[in-house]
């Protein structure tokens, strides 16, 4: 199966300018891109989908640039959004450049003597240039009626109106295809469906510049199969920057797939032969209760982004929340992350301790005082995975984890949490 097979097969391509062409082109080595704009501190799990297509290129022979759009991330670009974006300082602007930079060349292979990948910021090219020369040798070759028919700009019409400085994204955006072209002979530009109107732009433009020829190839946006927005929870977006979404709420976020969704995750996400991901639907299809698929598509994001070590930790961390570890074991950052989406109270470590009683109704745990005696009384109420039978037992400063955290839990799967401040 060649590369183009591959990615129909896992539902990772949208568009392409010419099928056919272009898997005659990748019978060699070819240098392709994809851009990142530094909208954030961070990319997020959305990024993943384009970004682990680029590494798919690269495993297949070819030659990967990650652009990460210095100068882009300082216009906005108008695909996706009814109103204007707020513009970010070039000084922040530049540290998440900095940050996507390093997060980017974590799924790349720069090493390899054949085909090492490269990352570049299109304000290398773009700041040099004064408005005069912009206008003059780039915006002479694009027509407004052709840009104001793509459906981003057109959308943004209809809603209310664009920028002079967002409508003039798509030429930016079409001048690196062309400087990439001209710098790295780049004649591939991958993206998602909503960049399509941008990437046949610039190869236009290296027709019209260069009297030369490429290729576009895009990837469907992904949603849910409830039609919700993927990569977004109620606690916002998940990020691959741990300090934004840890690694714990990471591993949760893909192991929580819904069962509709998870075999369609693992050929995206996943880089597991086909064979190994019939066998995973398999199992999911006959008992999907095992959640094999989702664990095993937890386990590979996971230490994609952030290590196998720290896929050990969450790991270890999500048993022993639910009495099959011990909680002792856990450093404090991951008890605090696993704890994190818990509802819990504070204590004082000035203050009387309350009863179990008062503690377990107070943590929501239980519904109420009433709910938790009838709890103790059947032996279901935990402390840091110790059964506690007493109604008039109080905690210690000795109870608390990491001198800061204690773990209560109703029968098997009702959690709560305490912290002592």
């Amino acid at each position: 199966m060649n590369l183009i097979e591959d990615l129909r097969w896992r539902g990772l391509i949208a568009q392409s300018t010419d099928e056919t062409a272009l898997i005659d082109a990748l019978k060699k080595p070819l240098t392709l891109y994809i851009g990142f704009d530094p909208t954030a501190a961070s990319l997020h799990v959305g990024s993943l989908v384009v970004l682990l297509v680029l590494r798919r290129f690269q495993l297949a022979g070819h030659n990967p640039i990650a652009l990460v759009g210095g100068a882009t991330g300082l216009v906005g670009d108008p695909s996706g959004r009814n109103d204007e974006r707020t513009l970010n300082s070039s000084e922040v602007v530049e540290g998440w450049v900095e940050g996507i930079r390093k997060q980017v060349a974590a799924f790349l292979d720069f090493d390899t003597p054949v085909n090492p990948a490269v990352v570049v910021n299109n304000l290398d090219w773009t700041a040099p240039l004064s408005a005069i020369e912009f206008l003059r040798d780039i915006g002479k070759h694009f027509s407004v009626n052709q840009m104001l028919s793509k459906e981003s700009v057109s959308a943004r019409l209809d809603a209310g109106g664009i920028s002079y400085t967002e409508f003039s994204y798509q030429v930016l955006q079409s001048y690196d295809f062309l400087e990439l072209y001209r710098r790295n002979n780049c004649t591939l530009q991958l993206g998602g469906s909503d960049q399509w109107g941008n990437i046949v732009a610039g190869l236009d433009l290296i027709r019209r510049v260069e009297s030369g020829s490429a290729h576009a190839l895009t990837v469907p946006l992904l949603a849910k199969s409830d039609g919700s927005k993927f990569g977004k929870t109620a606690g916002g977006s998940i990020w691959l920057d741990p300090t934004m979404t840890s690694p714990y709420a990471f591993f949760q976020f893909w192991l929580n797939s819904e069962d509709k969704d998870v075999v369609n995750f693992l050929k995206i996400f996943s880089f597991k032969s086909h064979e190994e991901i019939s066998v995973l639907e398999e199992s999911h299809n006959l008992n999907p209760g095992l959640r094999e698929a989702h664990r095993a598509l937890a386990q590979e994001l996971t230490t994609m982004v952030h290590g196998a070590d720290a896929t050990i930790r969450v790991e270890n961390a999500a048993r022993a929340l639910f009495g099959q570890g011990d909680l002792a074991e856990l450093d404090e950052t991951t008890l605090a992350n696993a704890l994190a989406e818990l509802p819990r109270t504070v204590i004082s470590k000035d203050q009387e301790f309350p009863t179990w009683v008062e503690l377990l109704a107070a943590t929501g745990v239980v519904d109420s005082k009433s709910a938790a005696r009838r709890v103790i009384k059947d032996g279901g109420a935990y402390l840091n995975n110790e059964k506690v039978a007493s109604e008039e037992f109080v905690l210690t400063k000795s109870s608390f984890l990491c001198g800061k955290y204690a773990v209560l839990r109703k029968g098997k799967r009702d959690l709560a949490a305490v912290e002592l401040i």
